[in-house]
């Protein structure tokens, strides 16, 4: 770098040290000069500039970004547990809805075995019925022969009994 100066580069130094420059309120646009500035910069200084800046923040940026990464997969471990754990809650739903198909199974089971039951107790009563009900009528038929029979010897007594004239002889 140059320590001597030129006259425009007093001038447009005294113009940036002024008050105006400062809070902006000169007439001349910000990027006026910079054009002209751009050859007194030292590519050798940039260079160093720009790496000491990088050796600066490079550190902090690798740091952060390996601790980001780290989050990443923090967050995709986490992101599977959830899913795992929500996939357990479905299975525990429909476990649930499992059990109360079986219960519902096992209320209609019950069910069907109390209805055969009842219809094994009709099945029974009703043949007991049909063996009485031929009892009965085999009674009342041997009671209507009876009857019959009854009638049969009641009309045979009587004609005995009925005076018949006498043969004569």
């Amino acid at each position: 770098m140059s320590v001597v100066e030129r006259p425009e580069e007093r001038e447009t130094a005294a113009a940036a040290a002024s008050p105006e420059r400062w809070l902006g309120l000169s007439d001349a646009s910000p990027d006026e000069g910079v054009v002209e500035d751009l050859p007194l910069i030292d590519e050798k200084a940039v260079e160093q500039l720009t790496e000491g800046l990088i050796s600066h923040y490079l550190p902090d940026l690798q740091r952060s970004k390996s601790a980001l990464q780290e989050l990443t997969q923090n967050q995709v471990v986490l992101l599977e547990t959830l899913e795992q754990e929500i996939s357990k809650f479905k299975e525990c739903n429909s476990i649930l809805d499992i059990n109360a198909l079986f219960s519902e199974a096992k209320h209609y089971h019950n069910k069907l075995v109390n209805i055969r039951n009842e219809m094994m107790m009709l099945h029974e009563k009703t043949s007991k019925l049909k063996k009485r009900a031929l009892k009965l009528q085999q009674k009342r038929q041997k009671e209507e022969l009876e009857r019959e029979q009854q009638r049969e010897k009641e009309l045979e007594r009587e004609k005995q009994l009925t005076a018949k004239p006498a043969r004569r002889t």
